[in-house]
């Protein structure tokens, strides 16, 4: 595997503020359709006691004349590559929905090389080797925003706006396709701590598929049930906050 450049790393990693004395860093993953500015507010949070990273995805915002990654694997195979210059201190993860699913990818890929996270926060998704019959992403745009619109995933303002949709409908779409495509591959759990999130009014997970995170690993497995729904994380944000700083703290400790 070649060594990316720093303009490599620059492009798919975005640090939104400083924090050169943090022990830890938190590396963050959008959902489907997500972008790194997603985790802004949680950058201007944590930091500095905890670095806060965002993975910007192809085919969105800056990125948006790149074609999308097709498919869970080779998207984490993409930021995997990244992440190797990123070895001077402890990492833990952080992912929602799609993103969930994304950071156990990178969670075995990195324990593979010897690399355990430091924690594995995996918020809005069920179990990895749980599974829907999904296809949201065969629907027709109206059927795709109609999706959207019920998440609340997406400012519905922007969700009006037809040249604003001709632009991130096909990433969007791309994305669902990858993760109601994805299958749990073969292969044992992890050993990092997985600290499961979710709503308890979520359509995409409910509590009891939350808790089969508990089966993907031989480390400490914690479930946190909040009010809200499939975004539950943007009226919780607070109460996320002090989970996230408290646990890694303790890792660190």
């Amino acid at each position: 595997m070649s060594v990316p450049t720093s303009a490599e790393s620059d492009l798919w990693i975005r640090r939104f503020h400083q924090a050169p004395d943090a022990r830890v860093r938190l590396l963050c993953l959008p959902h489907a359709g997500g972008s790194a500015s997603f985790y802004f507010p949680v950058s201007a949070a944590l930091s500095p006691e905890i670095e806060v990273l965002a993975v910007q995805y192809p085919g969105r915002q800056d990125r948006r004349t790149e074609p999308s990654i097709g498919t869970i694997a080779e998207l984490a195979d993409q930021v995997h590559r990244v992440l190797g210059t990123l070895d001077d201190r402890p990492l833990a993860l952080f992912g929602h929905s799609m993103g969930a699913i994304l950071g156990f990818e990178l969670a075995r890929r990195l324990e593979a090389e010897g690399r355990v996270p430091a924690a594995l926060f995996a918020s809005g998704r069920r179990g990895p080797a749980t599974h829907r019959a999904e296809f949201v992403h065969q629907r027709d745009d109206d059927g795709l925003v109609g999706e959207l619109k019920t998440l609340s995933g997406t400012n519905t303002a922007l969700l009006g706006d037809e040249e604003i949709l001709r632009m991130i409908l096909p990433a969007i779409r791309n994305d669902y396709r990858a993760i109601e495509t994805y299958q749990r591959p073969l292969g044992g759990p992890l050993s990092c701590p997985i600290v499961a999130l979710i709503g308890d009014d979520d359509p995409k997970s409910t509590v009891a598929e939350a808790k089969a995170w508990a089966e993907e690993t031989t480390g400490d497995f914690t479930l946190r049930v909040f009010a809200g729904g499939h975004f539950y994380l943007a009226a919780q944000q607070r109460a996320v906050l002090g989970e996230i700083t408290d646990h890694l703290r303790t890792c660190i400790a």
